[in-house]
């Protein structure tokens, strides 16, 4: 079971997914706190899990990956020795950022980044469709991200 977490760690996670970047004194002057305690509150949050890691979040624009594409992939049959191959198989794609193993219609749900359609179509039928026990795929191509945070509500 997890601890309940005061306000004070709540703070501290809070501005520490908007700049994780932050010094312990630039962290402690925002929560009104010294130093070593921030300092020990924030290994604390490591320790326990709270905070998984820290990480820098880049422009795709700049890096030439552009178009963003959700797959929604659907197997033929699934049992755990399918979908640990499948699994596997996708943490070895660079292009795959994320993937759910989702209910519904589809059993997996990729996010994917490519620097356009002729990339993305060159990972569906080289990457993808090399896949044992593919059944289908549905691509959905975002035109505008409205709205990315990489974090939680805390």
């Amino acid at each position: 079971m997890t601890e309940k977490l005061d306000k004070t760690d709540l703070q501290i996670l809070r501005i520490l997914q908007r700049n994780a970047k932050l010094t312990t004194k630039e962290l402690a002057d925002k929560v009104q706190l010294s130093p070593t305690p921030v300092f020990e509150r924030q290994r604390r949050l490591e320790k326990k899990g709270y905070i998984r890691r820290y990480v820098a979040v880049l422009d795709p624009e700049k890096l030439n990956q552009s178009l963003l594409v959700f797959c929604k992939v659907k197997l033929k049959q699934i049992n755990h020795e399918i979908a640990d191959a499948f699994t596997a198989r996708i943490m070895g794609i660079p292009e795959v950022s994320e993937c759910y193993n989702i209910s519904g219609a589809y059993d997996y749900l990729l996010k994917v980044r490519a620097t356009d359609m002729r990339q993305y179509q060159e990972f569906v039928l080289n990457q993808l469709g090399n896949i044992e026990h593919l059944s289908s795929i549905e691509s959905t191509f975002v035109m505008s991200e409205v709205k990315q945070n990489s974090g939680i509500n805390v």
